[in-house]
């Protein structure tokens, strides 16, 4: 195991380190896009609510969670670690050619410092409120042959159950109630906040610069350059990734808050 200890603490192996928690965080930003896109059907937050019951109860997908927490953290201190250890080896002299390099590159850490207090207050408002905090519960009626919704209600504050999502068949009516934390409704109270919708838009323009360099540089990190494939790489890192996963993802609170 010392030849793998040496090589994950040499300096090619802290940035193969870096590359591929990266990476791997760009997938998972694939994946919460998916999820969080289910807030713009209008279904008085159906399909979220029991998108999320799935995220957080699928044993695959919270064995994945952890990683991802663990991968996050990893990245973001072992981010700041790095830059730090990289300014104590700059010589004096380099301050005349600091200018040199895109400004992506040149403020990663920065812009990742930035993404991880968003980080933070994401995770306070939704994640922390869902598991610990007391969301109110909402029921939801629709009719089983057709699939239509017929009635939302949002249940009293005191009302509780021990499982995430209560379902009751009522054959008679041929109807289908399911009763399931209202992390929608949480949604639309935080993003009627125009400086938290604000945050959120700046935090996201910071993540696209952040991924701006960041994706491309993982595929270099770990050696994977060919002349035919680089530039497709870039195209997906910028278009894809700085531009419209960023994007997509400002849109959000900028709904709720106009809608």
């Amino acid at each position: 195991m010392s030849w793998l200890t040496k090589t994950l603490t040499s300096s090619i192996g802290k940035k193969v380190l870096m590359a591929l928690t990266g990476l791997f965080l760009c997938t998972f930003l694939i994946i919460h896009l998916i999820g969080n896109l289910q807030l713009f059907k209008d279904d008085g937050g159906y399909a979220f609510n029991t998108y999320t019951v799935f995220m957080t109860t699928n044993p695959l997908i919270k064995t994945v969670s952890y990683l991802l927490y663990t991968s996050i953290l990893f990245h973001a201190f072992w981010g700041l670690y790095l830059e730090f250890q990289n300014r104590k080896a700059r010589p004096k002299s380099y301050a005349m050619s600091k200018n040199q390099g895109s400004f992506a590159s040149k403020k990663m850490a920065v812009l990742g410092t930035i993404v991880l207090v968003y980080l933070a207050v994401h995770m306070g408002d939704f994640w922390y409120e869902y598991k610990f905090g007391h969301l109110p519960y909402v029921s939801y009626t629709e009719n089983v042959a057709s699939g239509a919704m017929s009635s939302i209600e949002s249940l009293s504050s005191d009302y509780t159950q021990e499982v995430k999502l209560l379902e009751t068949i009522n054959e008679a009516e041929g109807t289908k109630t399911t009763v399931v934390k209202d992390l929608y409704a949480e949604a639309e109270a935080s993003f009627s906040n125009p400086l938290l919708v604000l945050f959120y838009v700046l935090s996201m323009a910071a993540l696209g610069f952040h991924l701006l360099h960041g994706f491309q540089s993982g595929f270099q990190t770990l050696g994977l350059n060919h002349p035919k494939y680089t530039p497709l790489v870039k195209k997906l890192g910028t278009w894809i990734f700085a531009i419209l996963i960023p994007l997509a993802f400002a849109v959000i609170p900028v709904y709720f808050l106009i809608k």
